[in-house]
């Protein structure tokens, strides 16, 4: 069988305001300013799948549009693209949404048998709180569109610091919780996937899918230009941890690696 690479595109968009009313009577539009355009790419070695035993490597393509000057201090490559609805510097409210890539066995012979997941996306809500001046908290909780019916909530807090002029180190604590929507898609094996991959039959129910914690090194090579290292592990739990294709084909342990590149550039809207 043959292995395709899986390319994940992930669009980091953070928006402040429209605009206040000062700017409203002076006559200027929700998008006049200054904006930038960030483009780049990341190659890392992962789970085939979520829940696989085997690592492969991965590139996905990094876009990101917003304004410039305020807005979030901090941001991860684990956030999804979310638009801030409310921004008021150490809380942030808005909408979210993610991209979710088709899963089939061309991703992993031991896949054989399951039921294809389709693409599809997900939509929701975002709420990041700065209690600190060097440590940030974010929620997300999202709906599955096509791909699943189920409901995804994603839980970090980051501690971050500028360990050298251009150099800041970042991470802490990951959490992910799903409904059985989410599960029956990803882990779920009804008698007849059973009969066709071997695997026992399994009915999920709600609960945690996985903990763990991630860091980061971000280097701004200059003004435009930056550089990062990652590294994130979990572990998976409850529902997910009990699957038999993880029990008997894959791993509770998943770890990604890897770096990125970006380069950002800048411009104005009248």
């Amino acid at each position: 069988m043959s292995h395709r690479s899986v390319v994940s595109i992930s669009l980091a968009i953070a928006l402040s305001s429209f605009g206040s009313a000062a700017a409203q009577e002076s006559g200027q539009h929700f998008w006049s300013g200054d904006w930038y355009l960030s483009v780049g790419v990341a190659g890392f070695s992962a789970p085939k799948f979520e829940g696989s035993s085997h690592n492969e490597f991965k590139f996905s393509p990094l876009i990101s549009v917003g304004r410039q000057g305020a807005g979030p201090r901090f941001a991860s490559r684990n956030d999804n693209p979310s638009f801030a609805l409310i921004d008021k510097g150490a809380f942030r409210a808005g909408i979210v949404g993610r991209f979710v890539p088709s899963r089939d066995d061309s991703d992993g012979s031991e896949l054989k048998g399951l039921k294809k997941v389709k693409w599809g996306a997900e939509a929701g809500a975002f709420l990041e709180v700065y209690p600190t001046d060097f440590l940030r908290a974010r929620a997300e909780v999202r709906q599955g569109i096509r791909s699943h019916d189920g409901i995804v909530a994603d839980l970090a807090v980051d501690a971050f610091t500028d360990i050298a002029p251009d150099l800041q180190l970042s991470g802490g604590p990951r959490a992910t919780f799903a409904t059985s929507g989410y599960y029956d898609a990803y882990y779920g094996v009804n008698a007849k996937q059973a009969a066709a991959s071997g695997l026992d039959p399994y009915k999920p129910s709600s609960g945690i899918q996985s903990y763990g914690a991630g860091t980061a090194l971000t280097w701004k090579a200059t003004e435009n230009l930056s550089a990062s290292s990652f590294l994130e592990y979990k572990r998976l739990a409850g529902p997910a941890a009990d699957s038999s294709l993880v029990r008997e084909r894959g791993s509770k342990n998943q770890v990604l690696i890897g770096v990125s590149a970006t380069y950002k550039f800048n411009f104005s809207l009248q």
